[in-house]
């Protein structure tokens, strides 16, 4: 097969391998870029991982086009989100949910149609599959089954937050969303203080400012940038201190896909007994002392049964200047 191309004839796009038994190549497979058609050939069998845009809808590879366009069925998070990239590239290729909530009746479908010898592409809402999106399990039973699975890589919001946040990437540790709830949160915040990498997290607009204001009190005064609709019309980066971004940012109601990247913690140095003892009194002015203990260790690497006996004194002089 050939595509035309303003009247030349050009190789076509795909693997041109034996196709399993009960797949339909007379419908025509095909994208187009341009104005330009390319057609394509039947995109191999196997489970295949497809980046998708993560907003400007020119990030995609041709790889990736070809493949979708190839492919028998495309699993989705949400249909009416990657019917928007494919009517972009006039892909006709069938859509079917795959999400959290229909996975584990979807998923042994697909297994199915896997095994039969169709070729399934896996994409999410935007971005990379499988990076704070649902898939894993269809990878996973997919490999144990015998089938083949290959990755395309493309657009990631994590990646693209990390190169332009002017923040080490040397080393980072990628954390998905942080708890919804405060005490989750911080919680999580304090498993995080001692990473010694850039962290990279999640986050919604209607969270945002809750979760730099827990960020700031947990781990200071650490550089952090904030990445908005990245690749977006609207996209917006914001550099600074945690505070000086949970202060900022605290009354602000932003939409959009949000990317937290914050800088890693100073070379570890056992802190001197004044630094501990303002931990100790912020912890304990919030939190029980069970919880300011573990919540101070977790940030300085104490004992906690050094920290929990100085947080005796402090506790005691609270009470008695309470009293007076």
């Amino acid at each position: 097969m050939t595509a035309m191309r303003h009247g030349a004839r050009v190789p076509v796009m795909g693997n041109p391998q034996a196709k399993p038994a009960g797949r339909d190549d007379r419908a025509q497979r095909r994208y187009v870029v341009d104005g330009h058609v390319v057609a394509v050939a039947l995109t191999a069998p196997g489970l295949h991982i497809v980046a998708t845009p993560i907003g400007n809808l020119g990030d995609i590879t041709l790889r990736a086009l070809a493949t979708l366009a190839g492919a028998d069925v495309i699993a989705c998070e949400d249909t009416r989100v990657t019917r928007k990239l494919l009517d972009r590239y006039a892909i006709a290729t069938p859509l079917t949910p795959y999400h959290d909530h229909n996975a584990a009746t979807v998923r042994p479908k697909l297994l199915q149609r896997l095994a039969e010898g169709a070729a399934v592409a896996l994409v999410s809402d935007a971005g990379t599959p499988l990076i704070s999106d649902p898939g894993y399990k269809l990878v996973r039973a997919a490999q144990e089954a015998g089938c083949a699975v290959t990755a395309l890589p493309g657009a990631s919001a994590l990646l693209t937050a990390l190169t332009v946040a002017g923040l080490p990437t040397d080393q980072f540790l990628f954390a998905g969303f942080l708890p919804p709830k405060q005490a989750a949160r911080r919680a999580r915040i304090a498993e995080l203080a001692r990473v010694p990498a850039t962290l990279v997290l999640y986050e919604t607009g209607p969270r945002l400012g809750a979760a730099l204001a827990d960020l700031a009190a947990m781990l200071g005064e650490r550089d952090a940038s904030v990445c908005r609709e990245l690749t977006k019309l609207h996209e917006e980066i914001r550099r600074g201190s945690l505070a000086a971004l949970a202060q900022v940012l605290a009354d602000e109601e932003l939409r959009g896909e949000i990317v937290l990247v914050i800088g890693p913690p100073p070379a570890a140095e056992r802190p001197d007994a004044t630094e501990t003892d303002t931990l100790l009194r912020r912890a304990l002015a919030r939190v029980s002392l069970k919880d300011a203990v573990g919540e101070v260790a977790d940030v300085t690497g104490l004992p906690r049964r050094e920290i929990y006996q100085r947080a005796l004194v402090l506790a005691k002089e609270g009470n008695h200047g309470a009293t007076r």
